[in-house]
C-alpha cells in the first residue's frame, strides 16, 4: 500500500522515542487509505512467557495508533487522551519477528474519536486487535508545558514509499 507521508517521532515516548534506549524507535507512516502503519520489532527484552511479548506491550503499542491514526487524518495538531481501550488477544505475539500495526479513526465527533487497531504478522494474522476511545482536547488540557509538542522533534526522511500490508 502507498506511503503518503511520514509523522514526527518524540524524544522519550516508549513506543516512538528516538533517544529512549529501552523503546521501540517505531516509525509510523500516513497511508492512501486514511490509515497509519508502522513496521515493529520487538526484542527479547520484551517478553513475557519465553517467545513471546509481554501482552501489555503488544497493548502499548495499539494504545500509541490512537492519536496517530487520528493524526493520520487530522493532522499533528490535534491532540488527545485514551478515554477507553478494548484489547482483544488473538495469537501470541512473537519477538524477533517483523510485524505490522495498523490504526484507523472510524467515527468521530468535535469531541471524541473512536479508532480501530491492529497488530499482524506479515502473513497478515491479526495477533491482537483493539478499538480507542479518545477524548480531544488542546494540547494545554494534556500537558502542564503547553511545548510538549516539542517533543515530537524528530522527522527521519528514509525514502519508505509504501508497506507490503495483507
Amino acid at each position: 500500500m502507498k506511503v503518503l507521508s511520514k509523522q514526527r517521532n518524540s524524544r522519550m515516548c516508549f513506543i516512538c522515542g528516538m533517544d529512549n534506549p529501552i523503546g521501540l524507535c517505531a516509525q509510523f507512516y500516513n497511508m492512501e487509505d486514511g490509515s497509519v502503519a508502522s513496521p515493529i520489532l520487538f526484542k527479547p527484552e520484551h517478553q513475557s512467557f519465553p517467545f513471546r511479548v509481554h501482552g501489555g506491550l503488544a497493548a502499548t503499542v495499539q494504545d500509541e495508533l490512537g492519536l496517530r491514526a487520528i493524526w493520520a487524518q487530522k493532522g499533528e495538531d490535534t491532540f488527545g487522551v485514551t478515554m477507553s481501550f478494548e484489547v482483544k488477544f488473538r495469537k501470541p505475539v512473537p519477538y524477533d519477528e517483523p510485524l505490522i500495526a495498523r490504526g484507523i479513526l472510524v467515527r468521530e465527533t468535535p469531541r471524541f474519536a473512536v479508532i480501530e487497531t491492529t497488530l499482524c504478522d506479515l502473513n497478515g494474522s491479526t495477533l491482537s486487535n483493539a478499538e480507542l476511545k479518545y477524548i480531544l482536547l488542546p494540547v494545554e488540557k494534556i500537558a502542564a508545558d503547553a511545548n510538549a509538542h516539542e517533543e515530537m522533534c524528530y522527522l527521519i526522511k528514509d525514502n519508505v514509499t509504501s508497506l507490503d500490508i495483507r
